[in-house]
């Protein structure tokens, strides 16, 4: 029965827009100081910890040891002897070694605590390396002994016994890479049976929560040596090098904060946490290469970034002949379970930490192309209308998004009857032009008797449960709410068949899903979430786990596409909560930004930074999800997102329509251009998906990921790689006369647009062009293009390819080309064509990639090569020689785009009548 109370505020509720309701406040998100666990550890000092490593063996493969303390902290003194502590180092193939640190599980304790499952890959374990023995030595002159294991030929793990401590090193030279604990910040509170006289509770604003095991954080140093910058642990809306948090000359920042929220028109420069989080953090720099550091670990984390001379008054000497980066990782709740990938470089890195978590799910081709959404598309009318005007207009695009208010009711699962009486007819309608929809579920469930799924959770018990067991009930878009406990597998089961055709009603095969509001988002919880104390399977609290709640939802949500095709259909399911492995079930975007510039400029780091933690498929709203672009912005944003891996245009409700042709004729021209963009490159970004399935390497890049010697790149984040070959320069100011750009390396660049070639390892200050932002082919590298334009990629299967060559000083030329059905995941049983093109003296060739593996299902294309595009060639050659056929082709001037002019310098073998899977040599003579 509602009290009066609960009735006023659900009124209150549904009479506020939701910007009313949800608009930021920054005094309802805690600070470090306002949250105890972080005010505790940062207030440590270095040397604190008194713990010491003892009876070091191997056991199964693994070093084992006892961590104890060697006499009590002065906060300890009145309190019961502290446990020992049992610590594992495993050593993996590629250069990792892991460390997990816990209560000894053969000690009492009155509850174990919470190790996140299901994110690490299967296999991985076949991976380990069996440590057959453990050496010791004093290393530097130490008083105490240390434990030495193999990791590799080139590098060994070592346990420094006292003062504990746990590092890598390169064997011969002695260096280190990565180390925990060398400043001694190591604490581990242990969760303790409460007596009488304990005051647990904590209270923020108006909420209290139980704490019933008492304080239970960790906090530990971790130094990256040789390092000239950090980047990684998104998401936040910040720069891409993490700028230091805590040193002399920074008074009051916060710490990176690492707990998924939903936070409605965040700041832009900000270690405040925003809806995903990923404690992976990578150290690059010239003088050492790249490592790695993953804490998997699912409770609210704060990460400080140590200013040079931090600890300049604490007394500890480290190796003074390594530049390094410190930093200071804390969490609320969990056990140490780290991963120090060794690197050396860049791609070494992601490959490795995709090697624990996954590498990211290849997507479906039409997911890689234009996405059209608004908060909401009103009815079936209105689809319909939106679609044919792009039609009308010549705009290719191949998604369109309806949101909540599709809903009946905010009831997911279900249509609006009055607005959307005829789905299926609908969906029908788009497909019939190649197009596909995406719906939005979130995990809010309506506590509505009459509405089935929540009738089923409630009656099974499938509801997360508050602190005294009952099913919670927080506020959401329906109002009074649940949800679902998706820790649980028989749950997340059971989720998956909603998504059948006979459980989702209205639903079509080519109906596709965006979890939104998945962090989970709770209107009148504490800082817009859950209770911390609120319970899961198992008896887990929220607190533990809370940044994987959207991770499992996510993976529901997949794993129900993939019953519903019968596990022949790739899924597509866009999630804006995140962790790590969220990179196998699917995208996210950046959420909830503003029509500001300074928006559009944060998009690059973060997009670069969900990259290189293992999420390829990430984009943000093109135009900004609040507030009304003026019209340069949102062209700019269009030109900028066409090179976002997920290129998505969204609009809250409150703002006005802006699909493409509402802002003249010439702007219409400009976004139609920066869209047709896309697709035209789709064959190249199709393969980097394909290369990021395979090895994690991510789809946009850092310039430093392509060129790590060049420390001019280290801290850009204005301009991004797509791949090897191109370089994209942004426009983030109003009116901007000129741009300068940085063209890293030493060989040559071409204008995308034109050919125009420029010197590398210089900084241009160009004219900004209305019509494109600054992008350029990377000398020495050959990209596969579509230049026919088409109402969506479904319609553009059997259209023919350009190859543009880009030669460097050597005139030579490297560039893939992968293709699939688009859809299936019938590539993974050699259903594929995937071709290396290498120009060299003076012939280019076309070789199979493809590994000949037997059981190869067949993948046939007849489609063909139309143009060949040569760039900086350093003769005039008028023909070229075709093999096999001994057939001769003119080579002309031509353009560089079909819609372009003639541009100097750019050459062009035409019609070469040749089949994109077959094998072929071209002489050019």
């Amino acid at each position: 029965m509602r009290t009066p109370l609960s009735l006023f505020f659900l009124s209150l509720l549904l009479l506020l827009s939701p910007s009313d309701v949800r608009s930021w406040k920054k005094d309802e998100f805690r600070n470090c100081n306002q949250t105890p666990f972080c005010k505790r550890a940062r207030g440590r000092k270095p040397g604190s910890c008194s713990h010491v490593a003892t009876d070091v063996s191997i056991s199964d493969g693994d070093l084992v040891a006892k961590l104890v303390q060697k006499e009590p902290t002065p906060d300890q003194e009145d309190q019961e002897p502290v446990k020992p502590l049992a610590l594992t180092i495993s050593a993996y193939e590629d250069g990792i070694m892991r460390l997990k640190i816990d209560e000894d599980p053969a000690l009492e304790s009155p509850k174990r605590r919470f190790q996140v499952p299901d994110v690490i890959v299967d296999g991985f374990e076949s991976k380990k390396l069996w440590l057959q023995r453990v050496s010791t030595e004093k290393v530097g002159g130490d008083e105490h002994l240390s434990s030495i294991v193999y990791l590799s030929d080139d590098y060994e793990g070592v346990v420094r016994h006292d003062p504990f401590e746990v590092y890598v090193r390169e064997r011969v030279s002695g260096d280190r890479v990565l180390s925990l604990n060398s400043h001694g910040l190591f604490d581990f509170e242990q969760v303790r049976a409460k007596k009488e006289e304990d005051d647990w509770e904590e209270r923020f604003r108006s909420h209290t929560d139980t704490r019933p095991y008492g304080p239970q954080s960790i906090s530990f140093d971790v130094s990256f040596y040789g390092a000239d910058f950090v980047y990684g642990i998104p998401e936040h809306a910040a720069s891409l090098a993490l700028k230091p948090t805590k040193g002399p000359g920074i008074d009051h920042s916060e710490p990176y904060r690492l707990f998924n929220l939903d936070v409605f028109e965040y700041l832009h420069d900000s270690p405040f946490g925003l809806y995903g989080s990923i404690p992976f953090m990578i150290s690059h720099g010239k003088a050492r290469g790249t490592s790695g550091f993953f804490w998997l670990n699912a409770a609210e984390m704060q990460i400080d970034v140590l200013g040079e001379g931090w600890d300049a008054d604490s007394g500890i000497m480290l190796p003074s002949s390594q530049k390094r980066v410190d930093t200071f990782w804390m969490s609320e709740a969990g056990i140490v379970d780290a991963f120090f990938f060794i690197g050396p470089g860049p791609k070494d890195v992601v490959k490795q930490y995709v090697s624990v978590t996954g590498a990211p799910a290849m997507p479906q081709l039409f997911a890689t192309a234009y996405h059209q959404c608004r908060w909401n598309y009103r009815d079936e009318e209105d689809v319909e209308n939106v679609d044919a005007k792009f039609d009308e207009h010549d705009i290719p695009y191949d998604v369109l998004w309806l949101d909540i208010e599709h809903t009946d009711g905010k009831k997911y699962f279900t249509w609006d009857r009055v607005l959307f009486p005829h789905p299926e007819e609908m969906q029908r309608k788009l497909a019939a032009k190649g197009r596909h929809m995406v719906t939005i579920v979130d995990p809010h469930i309506k506590r509505d008797e009459s509405y089935h799924i929540h009738k089923e959770a409630s009656k099974n018990g499938y509801y997360i449960k508050d602190a005294s067991g009952n099913d919670y009930e927080g506020w959401c878009w329906p109002g009074s709410s649940s949800y679902i406990d998706m820790l649980n597998p028989e749950i997340r089961s059971w989720w998956a068949d909603k998504f059948s055709f006979e459980n989702y009603v209205g639903s079509t095969p080519t109906l596709y899903i965006w979890n939104d509001m998945n962090e989970p988002s709770v209107f009148n919880g504490p800082e817009v979430t859950m209770p911390r104390d609120a319970l899961h399977y198992g008896g887990v609290e929220h607190r533990e786990l809370h940044n994987a709640n959207g991770y499992y939802f996510h993976m529901a949500t997949s794993d129900g596409l993939l019953k519903r095709g019968n596990g022949n259909d790739r899924p597509f399911v866009l999630s804006r909560a995140f962790f790590p492995g969220s990179q196998r079930y699917g995208a996210v975007w950046t959420g909830d930004n503003t029509a500001e510039w300074d928006h559009l400029r944060v998009s690059v780091p973060m997009i670069l930074t969900l990259g290189l933690t293992g999420l390829s498929f990430s984009g943000a709203d093109v135009g900004g999800f609040f507030g009304n672009p003026e019209t340069e912005l949102l062209v700019r944003w269009y030109q900028l997102g066409a090179y976002y891996p997920f290129f998505r245009a969204h609009a809250h409700q409150d703002t006005k329509r802006r699909e493409p042709w509402l802002f003249g004729e010439r702007n219409t021209e400009l976004i139609r251009d920066a869209i047709r963009t896309r697709y035209m490159l789709l064959p190249l970004f199709y393969s980097l998906f394909r290369e990021a399935n395979i090895t994690g390497v991510p789809v946009v890049r850092p310039l430093w990921m392509e060129f790590p010697f060049d420390e001019a790149t280290f801290d850009k984040d204005e301009a991004f790689m797509v791949g090897n070959s191109l370089l994209v320069q942004g426009i983030f100011t109003e009116r901007a006369k000129h741009v300068s750009v940085y063209l890293p390396g030493k060989e040559s660049w071409y204008d995308l647009r034109t050919g125009t070639a420029y010197v590398g390892s210089k900084t241009y200050k160009l004219e900004a062009s209305e019509d494109h932002v600054p992008a350029f082919q990377r000398a020495g590298t050959i990209i596969p293009r579509r230049d026919r334009y088409r109402r969506s990629t479904t319609q553009m299967v059997n259209d023919p390819y350009t190859l543009v060559i880009a030669l460097n000083s050597s005139q030579a030329a490297e560039g893939e080309l992968y293709i699939d059905d688009g859809k299936s995941f019938e590539f993974k049983h050699g259903a594929y064509i995937h071709r290396r093109f290498v120009f060299k003296g003076g012939k280019l060739t076309s070789l199979n990639v493809a590994p000949a593996t037997s059981g190869n299902l067949p993948f046939k294309s007849e489609c063909i090569i139309e143009r060949i595009i040569l760039l900086g060639h350093a003769g005039r050659p008028k023909n070229a020689l075709i093999e096999p056929g001994n057939v001769k082709a003119q080579i002309e001037s031509g353009p560089l785009l079909l819609q372009g002019r003639s541009s100097s310098g750019v050459l062009t073998i035409r019609k070469p009548g040749i089949r994109i899977a077959d094998d072929w040599t071209i002489k050019v003579l």
